[in-house]
């Protein structure tokens, strides 16, 4: 039987998702939100493999949002909360690497780590954002230390996709200034998929843990 949910309806779920809450007025928000759980309850019954990975990301999803958006407030959604969608789409994003990571073509995955320091050290030499060598310092550490590299610069990518597409329209924005230390940053940080592969890279050493404890 040919699974429900495929990944073009999750990326048709990502572009469309966020503009509805965009746009969608007082009911934006809430119908986005209960789609993405739906889609995410339907993704939990279909990958069954897959789900312990899901579960984890979407806790350590939850936490690392509340930290970083209304602790933190390393940046701010349009509503000043943390959307009900944000949790499950973090997760739907991570399912969507893992069904492509195996397919990126080997020279997108060989240059991705270069062209990220390039683009990452232009900016923080004009000034524009002095995060992103932090954060490609932990991408880069999860690329050549972690188990997972060709997952790690899909998910870089394709959360950079993401964010661009998030802040241009103003689902979210990135802080000017970082909060604590008043360095500027960018809307988006071109490096901000670190914090993607270091939720996938916590999924992914729950799920071990989880399998040796098992044995």
């Amino acid at each position: 039987m040919k699974p429900v949910i495929q990944p073009t309806l999750v990326v048709l779920t990502i572009l469309v998702g966020l503009v509805v809450d965009r746009h969608g007025g007082t009911w934006g928000q809430p119908l986005v939100s209960l789609w993405v759980w739906l889609l995410f309850g339907v993704l939990m019954f279909q990958a069954a493999a897959l789900r312990l990975r899901l579960l984890a990301c979407l806790l350590i999803a939850t936490a690392g949002e509340l930290v970083l958006s209304l602790v933190w407030g390393l940046y701010d959604y349009q509503l000043g909360n943390l959307p009900l969608f944000v949790p499950p789409g973090h997760a739907l994003l991570y399912w969507l690497g893992l069904q492509w990571a195996g397919r990126m073509p080997g020279r997108v995955i060989a240059l991705t780590p270069w062209l990220a320091l390039a683009g990452v050290s232009a900016l923080a030499v004009a000034g524009i954002d002095w995060m992103g060598p932090a954060l490609l310092a932990v991408f880069l550490v999860c690329v050549w230390r972690g188990p997972s590299p060709r997952l790690y610069i899909t998910m870089f990518l394709l959360s950079l996709a993401m964010e661009l597409w998030g802040t241009w329209l103003g689902n979210w924005t990135w802080r000017a200034a970082l909060p604590g230390l008043g360095w500027p940053v960018a809307n988006p940080p071109l490096a901000a998929g670190a914090f993607y592969c270091v939720l996938d890279l916590l999924s992914e050493s729950v799920c071990r843990r989880k399998a040796c404890h098992a044995s």
